[in-house]
C-alpha cells in the first residue's frame, strides 16, 4: 500500500516547521511537550499514533522520545495526550515524554514528530521499532513536523 501525505497534518504553535525548540521542551530544562495539532485526518482512520524520534542521536537506531497510540481520530488537540491516551515506551525505557537532550557540542538534532493515521487499533504499547514492523501495511496516511534542538 503506498503511503500518501495528502491532508493529515500535525503542527505546533511553539515551534515552526524546522524551527528551533525552546530550551522548556529539553528533557533537562523543563521537559515540557510542545503543543502538537492534528489535522486532515482521513476517512477509515481507526486510530492515531504519535511518535517523537531523533535520528541524530549517536545510537544505531536513533533515540525515540515519546510514543502514543491510542488517539481518537476526531482529536485535534494533544495537549493532554500524555494523560488522555496510551505511551509506549521511549528509548530510555521510560513511558513519558523525554524531551530533547543530545551531547553537548554534537551539533543541531532533528526531532521528528509522526503522526500515522491507521486503519486499526494498536494492540499495547509496542516501542516505535515494534509498532513500524507490525503496523506499516496499516498507515493509511502519515505526516510529520520537524523541530531542531542544539545542546551548546
Amino acid at each position: 500500500m503506498p503511503l500518501n501525505i495528502k491532508d493529515l497534518k500535525i503542527t505546533s504553535p511553539d515551534f515552526q516547521p524546522l524551527g528551533k525548540l525552546r530550551d522548556e521542551h529539553a528533557g533537562d530544562k523543563g521537559n515540557v511537550l510542545p503543543r502538537l495539532t492534528v489535522s486532515g485526518v482521513p476517512a477509515g482512520t481507526k486510530e492515531l499514533a504519535v511518535i517523537c524520534h531523533d535520528p541524530d542521536a549517536p545510537l544505531a537506531n536513533g533515540f525515540t522520545h515519546w510514543v502514543v497510540y491510542g488517539i481518537d481520530p476526531s482529536t485535534t488537540d494533544l495537549s493532554d495526550a500524555q494523560q488522555k491516551f496510551r505511551v509506549g515506551p521511549n528509548g530510555a525505557g521510560d513511558k513519558q515524554y523525554y524531551g530533547p537532550q543530545p551531547p553537548a557540542g554534537h551539533g543541531e538534532h532533528h526531532y521528528y514528530f509522526w503522526v500515522y493515521a491507521l486503519d486499526t487499533k494498536v494492540e499495547g504499547t509496542p516501542t516505535r521499532e515494534e509498532f513500524l514492523q507490525k503496523y506499516a501495511g496499516n498507515i493509511i496516511e502519515q505526516n510529520r513536523i520537524v523541530g531542531i534542538y542544539e545542546n551548546k
